[in-house]
């Protein structure tokens, strides 16, 4: 049907479940065929047929759900014009707080640069029209990336510019020369872990290759070979290989010295042999290399192990989705050459604590912008929900949660931005020595705040902060996966312990 310029009374005589019209937004739209299909039956449409109903859709639904269902749109009322916002792609969003500071036109930041707001531009219209599609869709069935979208990051190098700032951005077209990759620094990196975030699927997220972030950076910095360094991160990079980092254990997790995993020397001292198991890895299910620590005669030593012969990968259900490709992997008598040693032979634990740091400091960004994401969602519907003829900001015990949580969303970002302007100007080995307990610290409290901030939007949303459909599911899988955030990397309490621990060793020993 034609776009059409409509009277209230032309909608209002077509009012039959067979001819079904009605307004919102002052925009007119035909339900007559989708009466069967709507999600939440017919009787509801039947009731507001032939009428504005926009008060009541917003009541239930967002913008979103009328873009989707676009086609049904038969015109626009005579003399009026639509009011609610439409985002497209790469927008930012108008909500008060969605943004963090640097992003609102009325304040200014000493810390980025316009390369950085064009990267998030790019990078938010990248995940909008790329990622958040795919995830949405894989969150559900469970199933792992498609080779296609790690393709298209391949050749946008949205995969290189995950590892962080280094020499393998060197040369590459990044997200179509946005920001020339000497330049790429820590706040590009998080630029980049805070925007990849924005699709709302919490297992994707982690399946969208997270192994690879946390695992080709210790290659890079700690693989002897280089030859072999260079061969596996281009192989990587380009997609065609993935790689995931496999530490915890059954036995082990935050106590990495419990490890069993062991790699024995063979007689000539040119291989070692691997047997034993890891636990709860992430993207094991698919990945071809894997960065595994062990035990060894005098210590512990971390190896790139080749998923071939003697490894067998089994899946992990946890609380999110299986898409993270999660994986129980076992080791059983898998010869790997000693080149594939990362780092010095017995002094594995400095490889795994320097290479923590940058993980850490990534789930960092993404449960920070997570934190933001949940107070957009709730001040979208406590400002749509109407209740007692009045919506829910008109209640004073729902705008003191909103302070609560706004208040946690900004205190995060900026801590995290402080500590991201040190990393800056400190070198690996610095950040090594300086930034574990800082950033440990900030861990801690970040999925601390996202413990309080998920409680209370659970309560602003109600019933529908249960239901994993609708308004409140975007706080519904904050509720139910923030705790991912708050074990994987190490837990609060040890992430909070090893911070007083390293300013300890920082106290004068006059002021006792």
């Amino acid at each position: 049907m034609p776009h059409q310029v409509l009277t209230r009374d032309a909608v209002a005589k077509h009012n039959a479940p067979g001819d079904l019209w009605c307004i919102i937004d002052h925009r007119v739209y035909d339900l007559s065929d989708f009466t069967d299909a709507h999600p939440g039956g017919s009787v509801v449409l039947a009731q507001v047929a032939g009428t504005d109903a926009t008060t009541a859709f917003y009541n239930l639904h967002r913008q979103e759900v009328l873009q989707r269902y676009a086609g049904l749109c038969i015109g626009t009322l005579e003399g009026e014009a639509p009011e609610v916002l439409e985002p497209q792609p790469g927008d930012l969003s108008p909500v008060p707080y969605a943004e963090p500071l640097w992003l609102r036109p009325q304040f200014r930041s000493p810390y980025y640069r316009d390369s950085h707001r064009r990267l998030r531009r790019a990078m938010r219209e990248f995940t909008d029209r790329h990622v958040s599609p795919e995830a949405q869709a894989k969150e559900v069935d469970g199933t792992y990336i498609s080779q296609e979208l790690i393709d298209r990051m391949a050749e946008t190098n949205v995969l290189a510019m995950r590892l962080g700032p280094g020499e393998h951005l060197h040369g590459r077209s990044l997200l179509g020369g946005v920001v020339d990759g000497k330049e790429f620094d820590y706040f590009h990196d998080l630029v980049m872990a805070q925007e990849g975030v924005r699709a709302n699927a919490r297992g994707f997220q982690d399946g969208n290759m997270a192994g690879m972030m946390i695992s080709l950076t210790a290659v890079r910095q700690w693989l002897g070979d280089r030859a072999l360094r260079d061969k596996v991160t281009e192989e990587c990079l380009s997609g065609k290989k993935k790689i995931c980092l496999a530490i915890t254990e059954a036995f082990a997790g935050s106590d990495v010295a419990g490890i069993r995993t062991t790699a024995t020397k063979t007689p000539d001292g040119k291989h070692y042999v691997i047997n034993g198991t890891k636990k709860w890895i992430t993207n094991g299910m698919f990945s071809d290399y894997f960065v595994v620590g062990c035990k060894t005669e005098k210590g512990f030593s971390v190896i790139l192990v080749e998923h071939g012969e003697g490894v067998e990968t089994k899946p992990i259900k946890t609380s999110y989705s299986t898409a993270a490709a999660t994986a129980y992997i076992e080791f059983e008598d898998v010869k790997v050459p000693v080149n594939h040693l990362l780092g010095k032979e017995h002094q594995g634990f400095k490889v795994i604590m320097s290479n923590f740091n940058h993980e850490r400091w990534a789930m960092a960004c993404a449960v920070i912008r997570w934190q933001r994401t949940i107070v957009e969602e709730c001040l979208k519907w406590s400002n749509q929900r109407v209740v007692f003829g009045k919506n829910l900001l008109a209640q004073p015990t729902i705008r003191q949660k909103l302070a609560k949580m706004i208040s946690h969303a900004e205190a995060n970002q900026a801590w995290l931005e402080q500590i991201t302007d040190q990393m800056n100007h400190m070198t690996y080995e610095q950040q090594a020595r300086n930034l574990s307990g800082p950033i440990g610290l900030l861990k801690s409290f970040a999925t601390r705040s996202a413990h309080e901030i998920a409680d209370e939007a659970v309560n602003i949303f109600g019933g529908r902060g249960l239901t994993q459909s609708g308004m409140g599911r975007v706080a519904e899988m904050f509720h139910r996966t923030y705790k991912f955030d708050a074990i994987l990397g190490g837990t609060e309490e040890i992430l909070a312990d090893l911070g007083v621990r390293q300013a300890m060793k920082e106290m004068p020993k006059a002021m006792l």
